[in-house]
This record gives structure tokens, sequence and C-alpha cells, in this order.
């Protein structure tokens, strides 16, 4: 028999409506059993580890994901998968968070959610967590792992963590991978496409990178942005890196003094990777005149990364690596977790 661990860490699918009230409030584990008691049934074995308290996922931060990424690393040899319950504002940031915190995965990491609590008769809950479990636990003829990395599974697509977005707050295909096709697609039948996956390198063990630095931020350009506001953020006290979102291909406005601004602050060894606004495409440096000074200031391409791969990559590289601003720029110019296509480079 299968064995996987169930971790809930809070959000909407960890909720029940109290019935004279109206109210959410958090369910123990008992209660999800009482609502899902094919968990008990299954033939697959699953142990459930509940975070005390759950947490709303607009309060994670990256003490939750070490908290994480730990219980998959001490529980790793027990367990054939992981699953991770989770709230879905920040989903996309905790799993990108996971996918470089650990590093060599061999087995699957499945975070999901819901956008109705559990109890809640068209709940979306039941069928994205039995979903979830089955992908957790599926091995191929060799009996390895089908997906041997961290990845989202909501409505019927199991995604890459580090290359998706949530996209709707209304609907329950919450959330899209514009870059990188779906992992595999969930009907009668689960659907995979090995040569989509990311495989560790043979006879690779698990390795655990928790430190975080939070000095990052984001600038997002739009027209009539004022030199005070860029020169106030790139002058923050700490910061170490910036993820700068451009128009379309990674364009910017040619004015001398966003120019100068941007200079200087790399010449102050803060990192700064041009991202587009756009959810789809990649960043093309070079390519209209627009992105020429960019170039010249020294900013760094981030091709076709998620702002929510990109930032937790940085947290970790600039917590792992410190001072050493020269290896940070350069891991970020490589793929580290499939979490990024770089061509021509």
């Amino acid at each position: 028999m299968s064995k996987v661990l169930l971790l809930l860490t809070g959000g909407t699918i960890c909720m029940v409506r109290n019935a004279k009230t109206g109210a959410l409030h958090p369910a123990d584990m008992e209660v999800i059993r009482h609502h899902v008691p094919e968990l008990l049934s299954s033939e697959i074995k699953v142990d459930m580890l509940p975070f005390t308290p759950l947490i709303d996922s607009s309060d994670i931060n990256p003490e939750n994901w070490e908290r994480m990424a730990r219980a998959v690393y001490d529980h790793y040899e027990e367990y054939d998968g992981f699953v991770i319950l989770h709230g879905t504002d920040t989903m996309s940031y905790t799993g990108s968070a996971l996918s470089f915190m650990l590093q060599n995965l061999s087995k699957p990491v499945v975070l999901t959610g819901s956008q109705l609590p559990v109890g809640v008769l068209r709940t979306d809950a039941k069928e994205n967590l039995l979903t979830s479990i089955e992908i957790a636990a599926a091995k191929d003829e060799e009996g390895n792992a089908m997906v041997p990395e961290v990845c989202i599974y909501f409505e019927d697509c199991l995604f890459r963590a580090n290359r998706t977005t949530k996209r709707n707050a209304e609907h329950f295909s919450a959330f899209n991978s514009y870059n990188y096709p779906a992992l595999a697609k969930a009907g009668v039948h689960i659907t995979y496409q090995p040569h989509l996956i990311h495989y560790s390198p043979l006879n690779s063990s698990l390795q655990l990178r928790v430190q975080t630095d939070c000095n990052v931020a984001v600038l997002k350009l739009f027209p009539g942005i004022t030199q005070a506001v860029v020169h106030s953020l790139l002058t923050t006290d700490g910061l170490r890196g910036v993820v700068l979102e451009t128009y379309g291909a990674g364009n910017a406005p040619s004015a001398q003094w966003l120019y100068d601004e941007l200079k200087n602050a790399v010449k102050r060894h803060i990192i700064i990777v041009n991202k587009t606004q756009c959810n789809t495409g990649s960043v093309e440096m070079g390519r209209y005149d627009t992105s020429l000074n960019l170039m010249k200031a020294g900013v760094l391409s981030g091709y076709d990364i998620t702002t929510e791969a990109l930032l937790t990559k940085m947290m970790c590289l600039f917590g792992e690596y410190g001072d050493d601003t020269e290896l940070v720029r350069q891991w970020l110019q490589k793929e580290m977790c499939g979490e990024v296509t770089i061509e021509n480079s």
C-alpha cells in the first residue's frame, strides 16, 4: 500500500461552515475525515499532519515555508508522496519557494486547495484533495514516482508549482501556468506528460535549503511613474534584489533619470531582474531600443519566469549565498528546477 503524508496548513479547504451562524471556522482532522470518508477507505494510506494553528494564506511567510519543507524532509523516507493543503491566495509563492528549498526531489509534493469549504455541497475540495493524493502516490512501471517535483493541482490540471499564477478568485480553475504546459490532466483517467516533467539527476539525494533573505521588492513600471517613487524604492535600507516589472517583451521608458537610478542601484550591488508584466511570453532584452538602456544599466533578464518564482528564488539565493552577489547573479541566469526557459543565453 502506498503511503502519503497530508499536511494541513490552512486555507478554505481546511474550513467548514457553522450550521447555525453560517460563519467559517477551521476544521480539525476528524472533521476532514468525516467530510472525505474516502481517505479511510482508499487503497492509499493517508496520514495527517496539521499545523497548529492553521494559517490563512495571506499570513504565509518564509518561516512557514521552512516548516513545510522540513516536514517533507523529516518524513521523506516514510512516504511515497506528500500533499499540502493550502490557501489559494499565496499558493504559487509557497509552491515556488518549496521547489527551491527541496532540491533533488524524487517524490511528489502536491499543493492543493479549494474555492469552497470542504463541507459545502458543491465544494471542489473533495475532488482536488483525492486527486492530489492519487497523484502523490502514482508510480510508473519501474516503481518510480510519476511526478517527482513540487506541483499544484487544481480543478483538472496538474502544474509545475513554480510556473503558476493565481488567475481567478471566482471560478474553480483558479490557477494557470501561462508559459509551460500542464504536467497532467485529470478526467476519467489521469493523463501524465512525462516529457514535460522535471527529473532530478540520477542517484542524487534530497537537499534541504531553507535559508531566506526577504530584502527584495517588486517595482512595477507604469506611464507617469516618477523619479521620486523609483528612487525611494531603490534606496530602501538593506535592499538586495528587485523584480522590475516592465512592458511587453521587457521594455521600459527611455528617460535618462530611470537609466541613472537603475545603473546606480546596480553599482550598489542591488540585483535587478527584468520581468514582463504580461502573463504569457518572455523578456527579450535588446529586441527594442527601449530595453537597451536596461541592458546598459546592468539589469538581468528574467526570461519567462513568473513574479512569484523570481521573488522566492531571489529570497532563497540571497539566503544561501549572502553577500556573494556575483554567485546570486549567476544562478538567477540559470534554470534550477524548471522555473524558467532560457534560450540563446
